[in-house]
């Protein structure tokens, strides 16, 4: 009985039993569903073995969507529980837990592996590839990242969830004010994520540098691979600061060290300055990828070619340079001194210019186009004047002096959620809607697209713009309830009421996705937005070797080239295509490292020494292995094409 102490929750309540209870109904329902349907070689053959970066990337938005709906609950009742005052919904100490899983889950295992998504199923198209650099290291990435959430996710049913807010700030985070398992959660699930994002960070780069279609420079690649090029080399430069201070932060919890202590040489300030080295960064890289979706719908829906591209590389080139030089803003209220708050507020502002340059640019690309408004057009141009208000009260935390009455306030929650919410959840949204045609061959419905926009537009003003008002007014952060004297009552009411909408508009676009399941036209072609770029030269979905003929490109917008140019996409002939072969390494690999995690987390050190061994085998498998993987014949060539451009005439 000792033994399985050590797992239990160390602050139950009816929640988390009743998430207990689903959680175990769910996974008895998934194993029922995949026996009766005799799904399981199909799953392990066509899916956790695959090794194409389109199904991983269909992996990484499935999981990004759940990941979602984990995170909103975790909001819902927040939201609920500060809604009136003196509410006693939940107490302090669940509070907790709820603020840092959601923060943890909507920024690592939300908005990253959306991104991921999006990276994965179409700069390779963009570029003229017929898949990544590493094609089971992308598998391997993907693994990572997704044992990595599950490890995070069984926190709070197995030991207890983080409650040291999703920063984790040391020496709170320690052992002395954070006895429950749960911040060793946190420390190995983003390790396990981050080594899987990493991944993904170099063969990125690889992929784009090395394996773009002939005539394509890299001043004529589309605008979303650039992004993604830059988001990606600030992975590879901050992801390892994280991993550094994650190791850290274990071996301060496991091992008694000291690093982030103001004892035996430690420094308690450490911890927040490698957070955010890495924590700064890490917006850029949610907002980069964003920004290169919203060059890609803007420029299609307006009919026009991207106004300014040179600048718009530039400034995403500067921003990624800038965003290494202001992490300290995050703690100007901690005595460090005015010389040093003032280096980096001009840091800060100055990171507002190439921003501001590239709002420009999509306005100017706007001007005199002729514009339809679709779905993913709609949410482009809601997210222009809402992102603006969350830049702009960046601009005001930025300077030093008045950060001292903004910061730890509900002014900056309002501020970062206004920043996150328009400028990378709307841009996926706008994505989901542009390239679904593209990724499942039928687009979704477009009355409910709209409608699902404009709730979740209104809705994120309402909730997080009271905020401001309630921040200026003094209410603080991370606070789990207040009097009804202090006046905070009525806009926290309006708060959680903008919060019930977005959760409305989120229900709507599972509706969508169902709806449009059943009822959307399969035969919307190759080319369903006239689009620009060359992914849209591939049918729909696309066949696994992507493309029949290696395109070459002339300029930045390939396929108008060859609609309205007479530019000859294809000049080649048919060839035998070099496929790479699936493999179950990288799935088995990723539960090792889910297992030792697991046992990390609670000190099991046999089991860790096991699984420990375990990866290193894998590892030396594959470095052994001889695998040549196969060859598309062109006869198989001919006739896939023939069968997938004739069901789309």
């Amino acid at each position: 009985m000792e033994y399985f102490e050590r797992f239990a929750i160390p602050h139950p309540s009816p929640a988390i039993y009743a998430s207990m209870v689903a959680i175990g109904l769910t996974v008895i329902a998934i194993i029922v569903g995949l026996t009766y349907f005799k799904k399981w070689g199909y799953l392990w053959r066509e899916w956790l073995t695959t090794v194409d970066h389109k199904r991983i990337g269909i992996m990484y938005l499935i999981s990004a969507l759940l990941m979602l709906f984990r995170g909103g609950a975790d909001a819902i009742m927040m939201r609920a529980q500060m809604a009136v005052p003196d509410n006693t919904l939940l107490d302090a100490q669940h509070y907790n837990e709820i603020f840092t899983t959601h923060g943890t889950v909507m920024i690592i295992f939300m908005a990253m592996p959306f991104i991921m998504a999006f990276m994965n199923y179409i700069v390779p198209l963009q570029i003229g590839a017929r898949d990544v650099a590493f094609p089971r290291l992308n598998a391997l990435s993907f693994w990572l990242f997704f044992m990595g959430a599950m490890l995070l996710n069984i926190s709070f049913v197995i030991g207890g969830s983080p409650d040291a807010g999703w920063t984790n700030y040391f020496p709170l985070a320690n052992n002395e004010f954070s006895q429950s398992v749960g911040t060793n959660y946190y420390l190995f699930a983003l390790q396990i994520s981050g080594l899987g994002t990493l991944i993904t960070g170099i063969n990125m780069i690889v992929t784009i540098l090395k394996m773009r279609a002939p005539g394509m420079t890299l001043m004529k690649m589309p605008m979303f691979t650039w992004s993604s090029l830059v988001a990606n080399v600030i992975i590879v430069f901050a992801f390892p600061v994280l991993t550094v201070a994650l190791t850290m932060g274990t071996f301060d919890r496991l091992f008694a060290t000291n690093f982030f202590t103001t004892s035996d040489g430690g420094m308690d300030m450490l911890w927040a300055n490698f957070f955010w080295v890495w924590g700064h960064p890490e917006v850029y890289i949610l907002i980069l990828p964003a920004f290169g979706i919203y060059s890609e719908i803007i420029s299609t829906f307006s009919g026009r070619n991207l106004y300014g591209y040179k600048s718009m590389v530039g400034s995403m080139v500067i921003i990624s340079f800038l965003s290494f030089l202001v992490w300290t803003h995050h703690f100007f209220t901690m005595g460090q001194g005015a010389l040093t708050n003032s280096i980096f507020s001009i840091t800060t502002m100055a990171i507002a210019v190439p921003t501001g340059v590239k709002i420009f640019n999509w306005l100017f690309t706007l001007w005199k186009g002729k514009i339809v408004f679709t779905t993913p057009m709609l949410y482009s141009m809601l997210f222009i004047p809402t992102f603006t208000i969350g830049g702009v009260t960046g601009v005001m935390l930025g300077m030093s002096a008045a950060d001292y009455q903004y910061h730890n306030t509900m002014f900056l929650v309002a501020h970062f959620h206004m920043v996150i919410i328009p400028g990378v959840v709307f841009a996926m949204l706008a994505g989901l809607h542009y390239y679904w045609p593209k990724m499942f061959g039928f687009m979704l419905n477009e009355k409910i697209g709209k409608w699902t926009a404009w709730i979740i537009a209104v809705s994120t003003l309402l909730a997080f713009m009271p905020m401001f008002v309630s921040g200026l007014d003094g209410q603080a952060r991370r606070m789990y309830t207040y009097s009804a004297s202090t006046g905070f009552g009525l806009w926290n009411m309006i708060s959680f009421i903008g919060a019930i909408g977005l959760t409305i508009g989120f229900i709507l676009i599972v509706y969508n996705v169902i709806y449009s399941i059943r009822y959307s036209p399969r035969n919307v072609g190759s080319d369903p937005w006239d689009a620009r770029t060359l992914e849209w030269a591939t049918p729909s979905p696309v066949p696994y070797y992507n493309f029949a003929k290696v395109p070459h490109v002339i300029s930045t917008e390939a396929l108008w080239d060859a609609k309205y140019h007479q530019h000859e996409l294809f000049p080649e002939p048919y060839e035998k295509i070099h496929m790479p072969n699936n493999s179950g390494v990288p799935f088995i690999l990723g539960c090792i490292f889910f297992a030792w995690g697991f046992s990390f987390v609670f000190g099991m050190w046999i089991p860790t020494i096991l699984t420990t061994i375990g990866i290193f085998i894998c590892m030396a498998h594959r470095s052994l292995e001889k695998d040549p993987g196969h060859y598309v014949p062109v006869e198989k060539v001919k006739a896939t094409e023939s069968k997938l451009r004739g069901s789309q005439l």
